[in-house]
């Protein structure tokens, strides 16, 4: 291997596509785990969804949790789920659908997915939250991480990447 130190510093759902920290070893990846949960990780990423928001810009505030019976699902549980907070801003709209950039301020499982849907905007092509129309709208998940930014974790100069969307 090229890099037979690199480590996963965070995860993407297994179907969305876009970008991927990796540290280059276990000093590098606890820090970057640590700035992660001290919410020094900007996250940007972009979905197709169905329908078009009536508003430019919004906020979905529902808290999350894991749906034990239909695992890996996730649904709002305002009892007992986890405080998730996701914003959201409308790039471009035509006919049914709408491209949307996704900012996560915490990040739950399948976080983007069920807001989505939850606020009427499921992703085009998503197996576990569209209704069928639209899952049948895109052969495949509409969400790509396009965008992160982070402090170097040696010296905490700020790092960003972008990463084309390909849809």
């Amino acid at each position: 291997a090229q890099w037979p130190d690199a480590r996963v510093v965070h995860r993407l759902d297994m179907d969305t596509s876009g970008l991927l920290i990796f540290a280059r070893g276990a000093d590098a990846q606890r820090t970057l785990s640590r700035a992660f949960e001290q919410r020094q990780v900007q996250k940007r990423y972009v979905a197709l969804a169905a329908g078009t928001p009536s508003m430019q810009t919004g906020t979905v505030d529902l808290p999350l949790i894991v749906d034990w019976p239909n695992r890996p699902r996730q649904i709002v549980d305002p009892i007992h789920g986890k405080p998730s907070v996701t914003h959201w801003r409308l790039l471009a709209s035509q006919g049914s659908t709408c491209r949307l950039e996704l900012e996560p301020i915490t990040g739950r499982s399948h976080q983007l997915r069920v807001h989505l849907a939850a606020i009427g905007h499921p992703i085009l092509g998503d197996p576990l939250y569209a209704p069928e129309d639209v899952r049948a709208m895109y052969p495949r998940l509409c969400l790509h991480a396009s965008a992160v930014a982070f402090p170097h974790p040696a010296h905490g100069a700020p790092m960003a990447f972008e990463c084309e969307v390909p849809f």
